[in-house]
């Protein structure tokens, strides 16, 4: 099934079930004894009792059977997790390591394809996926980076990758946006990112791994994800290929001293191949390969103006998770 949260009903939206063809929509019923709207948080902190009722209602959505139904709009929804509780960003495409390193200079670390790299992102403010890219200057280098994300229910201590297969519960994709003029010299001071990651945009829906089909293998996602930048295709590497640590290892890395609460999101990092005509999921990856080929890096970081969109298609050219698509603006 397909879920996303329209922006009304209080900070964390309202819930609905979405069409298969993310075209329509309904909102989702409330669980017994919950207040106030449905919201995707609520429904995770209850998964096995909500996952049937919803199910249900995409079956009759997707029959035409919800005469309450309306045309999705992706401008009216928030990110289905307007707010969650944490967001955990890997780097697992270790092609995309190598040359992110290499443009700063910096060694590889040794336990590389061994241990997964992974940071925690701010989420109290995930946007959704019309929403702008706004009020950083350009010098800062503005960039995107396109990525698969998983979201799990409640997460064990110290669960294995068998286990942490169990509780990956939804499938979107994420706009990491990053700011590489900042990150340097944040790293630099040896703790981590703040100013150079601010809120990522999320794809209008979240799906059940059931929807996923073939494409969903070995605990990674084999379908291209379609980057465009001013309706020009820069990007569409397959987010199955090159992917060093599949899902769920990262699952089970990201709860080695920690529970994970329901509703924790996991991001793949930039999705990247070694073939280089399937392009790059984010510019500095491209400034780089530009700068090794020929000595000199041409292509510019985000500029006022620009849009970005992001998006992925099943076997039948169906949209998967509706298309993140945003517009660099000043605030």
């Amino acid at each position: 099934m397909k879920l996303a949260s329209l922006r009304r009903g209080g900070r964390d939206g309202t819930l609905i079930v979405v069409d298969r063809d993310v075209k329509r929509a309904a909102v989702a019923p409330k669980l017994a004894g919950a207040a106030g709207a449905p919201t995707l948080q609520a429904a995770l902190d209850r998964w096995d009792e909500a996952r049937p009722i919803l199910q249900d209602t995409y079956e009759r959505l997707n029959a035409g059977g919800i005469a309450t139904a309306f045309p999705l709009r992706p401008s009216e929804l928030a990110a289905p997790l307007p707010r969650a509780y944490q967001f955990l960003d890997a780097s697992a495409y270790l092609h995309h390591v190598e040359l992110v390193r290499r443009s700063r200079g910096d060694e590889l670390p040794a336990s590389l394809e061994q241990d997964p790299l992974m940071y925690q992102g701010g989420s109290d403010c995930m946007l959704g996926p019309c929403d702008p890219i706004v009020g950083f200057s350009e010098e800062w280098g503005i960039d995107f980076e396109s990525e698969v994300a998983i979201v799990t229910d409640d997460v064990p201590l110290g669960a294995t990758a068998e286990a942490a297969a169990d509780h990956i519960q939804l499938w979107m994709l994420i706009n990491d946006v990053s700011l590489r003029g900042l990150i340097p010299a944040e790293l630099a001071k040896g703790f981590g990112f703040v100013h150079g990651k601010p809120s990522s945009a999320c794809s209008p829906v979240a799906v059940t791994s059931d929807e996923l089909g073939s494409a969903l293998r070995g605990g990674k996602l084999h379908l291209p994800l379609v980057t465009t930048l001013n309706s020009r295709v820069v990007g569409r590497p397959d987010a199955g290929v090159d992917m060093a640590f599949d899902f769920p290892r990262l699952v089970s890395h990201a709860a080695k001293t920690r529970r994970l609460g329901a509703g924790t999101i996991i991001g793949s990092g930039t999705v990247s191949n070694r073939d280089r005509e399937r392009g790059s999921s984010c510019l500095l990856e491209r400034r780089t390969l530009e700068h090794l080929e020929t000595g000199v890096a041409t292509t510019p970081y985000l500029r006022r103006g620009d849009r970005v969109r992001i998006e992925m298609f099943d076997a039948n050219g169906r949209s998967v998770f509706g298309a993140i698509d945003q517009r660099v603006e000043s605030p």
